[in-house]
Order: C-alpha cells, then structure tokens, then sequence
C-alpha cells in the first residue's frame, strides 16, 4: 500500500494505507500526552467502575450497587460524589471526551497533509471503539432524548468535535477555495454526523457484507488525497 513517514509529537511515524477498513497503525499513542493519571482516591475509582459496568451492562441496565461493589466503595459515597446514576455516567463521558478532544487537536496541529490528518481520525475511531468510548457516548446520546439535561450535556461535549472540525473545513477553504454548496460550518456538521452515524451502525453489529460503513469513512479519505494532489498540481508552489 502508499507509505507515508511524518514527524508527530516527539517522534516519527510510519503509516501504511494498505487497507480501507482497518488502519496498521496503533494511534493510541497520541492519548500518551492527555492521559490524566488516575490516583487511587474515591471518585477515580467510582468512573473506573462505571465505565467497566456501562461497556458491560449499557445505562439501562446500569446498576449503582455493581458500581459501588466494583469500585470497593459504600453505595453513599456514589450519591456524594456524583448525586446521581446519570452524574457519574456524565463525568465518566466527560473525562474521556476531553482527552479525546485533546487528542485530536493535538493530531491536527501536526504538519501533515488534510488526507493524513483524516486517516488518523478514521484510526481514532478503531481505537475508541476498542476503548468503550464510544459506547459510552452513544449510550448518553440515547439517555438524552428523554432527558433534556443530560441532552444538554451530550450536546456541549458534541460541540467542541463539531469545533474542531469547522476548524479544519476553514482550513481547507483558505487553501482549496470553494467547498462546493457547502459552508465550512456545514461540511464540519456532515462529516460529524457520518462519523456519529458510523458508529450507531458499528455497534448494533453490522459487518462488511451488510454495510461497509468502515471502508465508506476511507474512502472519503481517498477523495480528499485526489483533491489535494490535484491543487497541487495547479500550484506547484
């Protein structure tokens, strides 16, 4: 497959896009610099238990005495900590969104090209739904249709992705020119949704033949890569 070697945060990786479904590089490293060292008080390890339990049992299922079990503590010190079943799930989320988002602003500072800066991201995605990450979020989604404030919250920890992509869809703007119909608003809102979809869809269990959800998400990769190569083409500063 293509190769490609690219300085990153103090170190050089080599990247081979040999497949259009699942990545050769492990892109956890890129969690090294935003993991936060967990300490062995109470409320550390309460979220640990609670992200063990919900990627076992999902929210319904949810029980605050296999939490507090799991985690060595009372059951009162859960309600002291975090009130409610919902407020530790939402602090659980809460904590792993924010190193994931320091991660993919982290990865998109990096000098590389917008089509290495998306395969990246399509790696992230393995990587989190390996971790439960993302059936930690999608289970909150779901609790926020009948729960308007965890909706609110889901919604904020959605806004700072959406963020980070309008960020990079301006980018592509300045240096390509038109994005076609669509605003840099609107192109970073589409392609949150295909990854949010993508991950409905790889959890309930589809596979390749039903639906090739992964290879669809690289191949817009592939498309980006041809635009790129060809603006080059054009401006061969």
């Amino acid at each position: 497959g293509d190769e490609a070697t690219f300085m990153t945060t103090g170190r050089t990786v080599k990247a081979i896009w040999s497949s259009v479904d699942r990545p050769i590089y492990n892109p956890g490293s890129y969690l090294e610099g935003a993991v936060m060292v967990l300490t062995h008080d109470t409320p550390d390890r309460i979220l640990a238990a609670v992200r063990a339990r919900l990627r076992e049992n999902g929210f319904a299922k949810l029980s605050t005495r296999a939490i507090a079990a799991e985690a060595g503590v009372p059951l009162s010190q859960l309600h002291y900590h975090f009130g409610s079943k919902s407020g530790m799930v939402l602090a659980a989320l809460d904590h792993e969104n924010e190193r994931r988002l320091t991660r993919q602003r982290s990865m998109y500072r990096e000098d590389l090209s917008l089509w290495q800066r998306y395969e990246l991201a399509c790696d992230f995605l393995e990587d989190d739904l390996d971790s439960g990450y993302v059936r930690l979020l999608q289970e909150m989604i779901a609790a926020g249709w009948s729960d308007p404030d965890i909706a609110e919250r889901v919604r904020a920890m959605l806004a700072g992705w959406t963020d980070v992509l309008t960020e990079v869809a301006r980018e592509a703007e300045a240096r390509f020119g038109s994005l076609g119909p669509f605003s840099a608003d609107e192109l970073a809102v589409l392609v949150s949704s295909a990854f949010l979809g993508a991950e409905s869809m790889l959890l309930l269990g589809f596979d390749r033949q039903e639906a090739p959800i992964r290879s669809a998400l690289r191949r817009v990769g592939t498309l980006i890569r041809e635009l790129e190569t060809t603006s080059k083409r054009k401006d061969p500063r």
